[in-house]
């Protein structure tokens, strides 16, 4: 799987890929896809590192794992391709982006045009066995995508970061606050999306950050 890590991010990760779980974690997914259908696509599983490369990261927008069901994966938190019906989840972050900023819901699922704009779409988790939500969990992803964390934390330019539920919020850890901006709220699911998500902002919050460090503000319409 290393040599599908875009060359940017491979020259701060590639050390990733030396260590004994990277092997382990490869060999894995690897037995996976020979005996089960796995998700996404094999060439898609970096897909939100190839869209957003490391030097344009403004926005981090932080998932679990991979949608389970057929079709729906495609490598970027949150997103589905556009012939898919749009998942509870992002029908509740749509509501939200109505009410926060004015735009339109959306008809398609597909947040490309976000992660061509900077705002990286990653899952903790890179793949999932399908119809079986987690099942990739604790095999080795986790470190590899704490370590792309880590890096763009590292980044000198200002970033906003986005942590929807417990599980993101648990990663607060690997990002300076000191020079960061760090939204947090409830998770968009239905199970909590009216404690807490709907009303908090998080776009405009989003583009008011990135304004005050005279950055380019994200344009959630495309």
């Amino acid at each position: 799987m290393n040599n599908q890590i875009p060359s940017d991010w491979n020259s701060l990760l590639g050390v990733q890929t030396y260590k004994d779980y990277w092997s382990k974690l490869n060999e894995f997914v690897s037995l996976e896809r020979l005996n089960q259908q796995v998700f996404p696509a094999q060439n898609e599983v970096f897909a939100a590192l190839k869209l957003t490369p490391y030097k344009d990261v403004a926005v981090v927008i932080l998932g679990q794992d991979p949608y389970h069901n057929d079709g729906q994966a495609m490598g970027l938190s949150f997103s589905v391709p556009g012939n898919i019906k749009i998942p509870p989840s992002l029908a509740n972050i749509y509501k939200e982006l109505a009410t926060d900023v004015g735009i339109s819901i959306k008809t398609s699922g597909d947040l490309s045009g976000w992660s061509k704009q900077g705002v990286l779409l990653l899952n903790s988790v890179l793949t999932v066995r399908a119809h079986q939500a987690s099942s990739h969990s604790k095999k080795g992803w986790e470190q590899f995508t704490d370590a792309v964390l880590k890096a763009v934390s590292d980044k000198p330019e200002h970033v906003v970061f986005i942590l929807w539920g417990s599980f993101a919020q648990k990663k607060k850890h690997l990002i300076d606050e000191s020079r960061h901006t760090i939204l947090e709220s409830v998770h968009p699911s239905p199970l909590s999306a009216y404690a807490g998500f709907f009303g908090s902002k998080p776009f405009s919050k989003t583009n008011s950050a990135l304004k005050a460090h005279n950055q380019k503000v994200i344009d959630w319409n495309k």
